[in-house]
């Protein structure tokens, strides 16, 4: 279920990518903060933030997001 492991998938994809949030941050000019945030899920950017974030990450939007397709 996707509400139990959260809304996106930006900390599995730096964790693949051998990423840090410092890292994402310095990319996107975002506080460390915000992206802690992002990546357990206590807060969630926004479209256009996910599609930038894409984008640095060399990724599909929708790898970002946690499927609801088997729920």
């Amino acid at each position: 279920m996707a509400n139990s492991k959260g809304l996106n998938r930006i900390k599995v994809v730096l964790a693949e990518q051998q990423r840090t949030n410092r890292w994402l941050a310095e990319q996107l000019d975002k506080g460390e903060a915000t992206i802690s945030k992002w990546c357990t899920n206590r807060a969630q950017p926004s479209l256009e933030t996910l599609v930038e974030i894409a984008k640095v990450l060399h990724v599909d939007t929708k790898d970002l997001l946690w499927s609801i397709k088997d729920e």
